[in-house]
C-alpha cells in the first residue's frame, strides 16, 4: 500500500516534467579582444536539444548563420578561416556528468560540468565545458562560456594577422527550449 501512495504521489509530478527540449533559435557567440580590433559574432539560428530523461545534449549551428559587424571580417571569417562552404556545420553532441532528472526539480540555475564531441571545422575533438540548466515554467534555460582554440581544430590563421590575434576565443552559447512535440 505504501508503494502504490508513494508512486501516486511521485509519479504525477515526474509526467510533468517533459521529456524532451528543443529550439531552433539558440544562440552562440564568440569574442576576442585583439590588438588590431575585436572579433565578435553571433548566431542566433542554433539548434538545440536536450532529453530531461538521460542528460544528452546537442547542438548545431550553420556557420555562415554568425553575423560580424562588418561584412568583410564575415567574408574573410567564412572564406578564409572556418571554409564554411567546405565545412558548413559545427555540431556538439555530449550530456551532462553525474545528471538525474531531479536536477530540473530544483530552483535556480543549477552548474553542471557538460563532456562531448565538439566538431568545428571538419576536427572533432572531446571537451568538457562547465554550464547552467534551469526550469523555468516551460522552459528549459541552458548556458555555457568557455573558451577554443582555433589552432585545436585546424583553423589556419595567415602569418600577415597571426600575431595580432588571440590563441583563444571565448564562446557563449545561451538556449531557451520547449518542450518537443
Amino acid at each position: 500500500m505504501n508503494v502504490l501512495l508513494m508512486l501516486l504521489v511521485v509519479l504525477p509530478a515526474w509526467l510533468a516534467v517533459p521529456l524532451k527540449y528543443t529550439t531552433r533559435t539558440a544562440s552562440i557567440s564568440f569574442f576576442s579582444s585583439t590588438p588590431l580590433e575585436d572579433i565578435d559574432a553571433h548566431n542566433r539560428q542554433v539548434g538545440a536539444a536536450f532529453d530531461a530523461a538521460t542528460g544528452q545534449v546537442a547542438f548545431t549551428a550553420a556557420m555562415r548563420d554568425f553575423q560580424f559587424k562588418r561584412s568583410l571580417m564575415q567574408e574573410h571569417f567564412n572564406e578564409n578561416y572556418m571554409e564554411s562552404e567546405r565545412y558548413p556545420k559545427a555540431t556538439f553532441a555530449g550530456r551532462v556528468l553525474s545528471y538525474t532528472p531531479e536536477l530540473l526539480q530544483q530552483a535556480g540555475p543549477q552548474t553542471v560540468q557538460v563532456e562531448g564531441d565538439l566538431t568545428l571545422h571538419g576536427v572533432t575533438r572531446r571537451v568538457r565545458v562547465p554550464g547552467t540548466l534551469e526550469l523555468r515554467g516551460t522552459q528549459l534555460l541552458m548556458q555555457s562560456k568557455f573558451t577554443v582554440a582555433p589552432a585545436d581544430f585546424k583553423i589556419e590563421i595567415p602569418a600577415l594577422v597571426r600575431a595580432h590575434l588571440a590563441k583563444t576565443m571565448e564562446v557563449t552559447v545561451e538556449a531557451a527550449c520547449g518542450p518537443a512535440t
